[in-house]
């Protein structure tokens, strides 16, 4: 990753006409468009709601939370390794919002570049 000094230089140099024009980045509105799923939302929304109903208000689990959810991923993600149904990702990702809400004092500590996903091929 590039540093601000780097990036502004580089922009200094080309509008200078010493390298070629550097490819602007686009705003970040469309970038936030751009890295993600409409459809895959609405899917986690439907989901969500029907959830309300069968295990209550997500609100009212904090703290008081009575699922495995980091089970209930693993055995999801084992599912989807075997029959590729995409609603298993959409189950994944909300047991993971749902984890992430119902323990609001778990630690969040931020590891930019820790971990990446490694490329297939």
């Amino acid at each position: 990753m590039q540093s601000l000094h780097d990036i502004l230089r580089n922009r200094l140099l080309a509008q200078a006409g010493i390298f070629e024009p550097v490819k602007v980045a686009p705003c970040i509105d469309d970038i936030y468009k751009m890295q993600w799923s409409e459809q895959f939302e609405q899917f986690m929304r439907n989901r969500m709601a029907m959830g309300y109903f069968r295990y209550g208000s997500l609100k009212e689990q904090i703290n008081n939370h009575n699922f495995d959810n980091i089970g209930s991923i693993e055995e999801r993600l084992a599912l989807y390794k075997t029959d590729h149904n995409r609603e298993h990702l959409v189950d994944i990702a909300n047991l993971a919002l749902v984890e992430f809400v119902v323990h609001p004092n778990y630690p969040f500590d931020a590891t930019d570049d820790a971990i990446h996903t490694r490329k297939t091929k």
